[in-house]
């Protein structure tokens, strides 16, 4: 991804997710440098916290000239959250261009189309779409106690939620139970209850969205459901921004979940082709690749 007028352009990307941040530093259109550290999203973490691994980032990515900064964030629904971000990447980006993005954008960019609805599954969810008339649309993207519906951590919390259900009903556990309980080296549901609202976080859960799918190989009813309703979740916030924007792709789905769990992959797949949406691919690459192409974009 070298856009011919990338000449001399010193540029830094960043991806700050809800579990870690992702930065990379390009010159001339070329990577020369990369860095990874915690969360720089104060919706998940601390401001201090979040302060900390953005200057991390900086400090490993190498002094020398920024021209140009692009950060994707969740969370940056307001003007507000934008100028918050902005600011604590000027103190490392002095003089630099800053541009404050919803992460969903980085997604669409790092499939090198300008168009299209992005998605995101990974610790949480966020469906958004631009069309050719520059309108916008989006779904869902709302944070874990609105939703974050078909996420890595709803799914966590699905299958502990399955769990209880289970022991209140005096029911022997079933295999989702047994790998949830499992999971946490726990036996009781009272142990599980207190361990999700002890110091766990949202990390700590969503990465068990693969009890799900391990459950799930072994035919569990519960786990199917589990994804089933995910599936169904990502078709029907996907349709909305579809007729909101009047397109029927590309599609392009990133997130860890959504790159790295191919039995979801083709589950999706199959319920977005069945609605009549084109040109869906799952990203292959990292979504902090995508700042590259929204740098060289023309801006509105």
């Amino acid at each position: 991804m070298t856009p011919a007028n990338a000449e001399n352009l010193a540029l830094v990307g960043l991806d700050i997710g809800g579990t870690k941040t992702h930065g990379v530093r390009w010159f001339n259109g070329h990577i020369v440098a990369e860095a990874m550290a915690g969360s720089g999203n104060v919706q998940n973490v601390s401001v201090e916290v979040a302060t900390r691994n953005i200057g991390r980032i900086f400090e490993e990515l190498g002094s020398g000239r920024i021209d140009r900064v692009v950060a994707g964030a969740g969370g940056v629904d307001t003007a507000k959250d934008a100028r918050r971000l902005r600011a604590m990447i000027e103190v490392h980006a002095p003089g630099a261009a800053i541009q404050v993005v919803h992460d969903s954008r980085l997604i669409l960019a790092a499939g090198e189309t300008a168009t299209g609805m992005a998605v995101i599954l990974g610790t949480g969810s966020a469906f958004w779409g631009i069309n050719a008339e520059a309108r916008e649309a989006r779904a869902g993207g709302w944070g874990y106690l609105l939703g974050d519906e078909a996420s890595g951590y709803w799914m966590g919390r699905e299958a502990v939620r399955h769990t209880l259900r289970e022991f209140n009903r005096n029911q022997q556990p079933g295999m989702l139970a047994r790998l949830v309980l499992q999971a946490n080296g726990v036996a009781s549901p009272d142990e599980l209850i207190g361990l999700f609202h002890g110091d766990t976080d949202r990390r700590y859960w969503a990465q068990q969205s693969d009890v799900v799918f391990r459950a799930l190989e072994s035919g569990d009813p519960a786990a199917a459901r589990i994804i089933d309703d995910a599936v169904a979740y990502v078709a029907g916030n996907l349709g909305d921004v579809s007729t909101v924007l009047g397109i029927r792709g590309p599609v392009i789905i990133g997130g860890g979940l959504g790159m790295h769990q191919p039995v979801y992959q083709q589950r999706i797949r199959t319920a977005l082709s069945a609605m009549g949406l084109e040109g869906i691919r799952f990203l292959d690459v990292d979504p902090v690749l995508g700042a590259l192409f929204i740098a060289q974009a023309p801006r509105s």
